[in-house]
């Protein structure tokens, strides 16, 4: 049986596209696997509080030199970092605001982000090789965007900071079974929108 959380990003609701994509994948996924236990972390519509200096003087402290009282900046944070653990799929819905994503979806990453918790340096002190202590993990990316073009050698794929940022960042974390489906084209709305919907929906239909 799968563990799948579901992370929702976007600051609206009923208007989300982005929320109707993962609702969209999650009765097609238990129709296909029921067994399988679903989840929910909302980093849209609540709150995630940014990461401050009480966090960090926390966070990097070593393992054997931890107690109750240094590890009070990141009580929060361990929640979150338990919660990303016990699962193995992930599926994450976001639309790409100012090109990149929402801001509740970076502080979201900043309280996952943990040194010795979800990556560290391979020799133990900082030597830019970041190895990724999560395992055996699954990772979907739906988003929705108001452009399009912004895949490999497209228009505007120099500035797509919102899917190349997310695989990046959880790829540091050891995830790299990545699967990304966008749904473009909601700023030019009617048949254009429709059409990306429509083709949009298919893939996922088809997981």
């Amino acid at each position: 049986m799968n563990k799948v959380l579901i992370i929702n990003a976007s600051v609206r609701n009923e208007r989300s596209h982005s929320r109707k994509l993962t609702q969209l994948f999650v009765e097609n996924w238990k129709k296909k696997k029921p067994d399988d236990h679903f989840s929910y972390r909302e980093v849209g519509l609540e709150q995630i509080p940014p990461i401050d200096e009480k966090w960090i003087a926390s966070a990097f402290i070593t393992p054997h030199d931890r107690t109750e009282e240094n590890q009070s900046g990141v009580k929060f944070s361990d929640k979150l970092v338990k919660e990303f653990k016990e699962h193995n799929i992930y599926v994450i819905g976001t639309p790409m605001y100012n090109w990149s994503i929402p801001s509740g979806l970076k502080s979201y990453i900043d309280q996952l982000m943990r040194i010795y918790e979800t990556w560290k340096f391979r020799s133990g002190e900082p030597d830019g090789d970041y190895v990724g202590l999560l395992k055996d993990k699954k990772l979907f990316i739906l988003s929705s965007r108001g452009d399009t073009g912004y895949g490999v050698n497209e228009k505007n794929e120099h500035m797509n900071f919102q899917t190349t940022y997310l695989k990046f960042v959880f790829g540091i974390m050891g995830i790299n079974d990545i699967t990304t489906i966008s749904l473009d084209n909601e700023e030019f709305g009617g048949e254009i929108f429709e059409n990306s919907k429509r083709e949009i929906y298919r893939k996922i239909g088809e997981m």
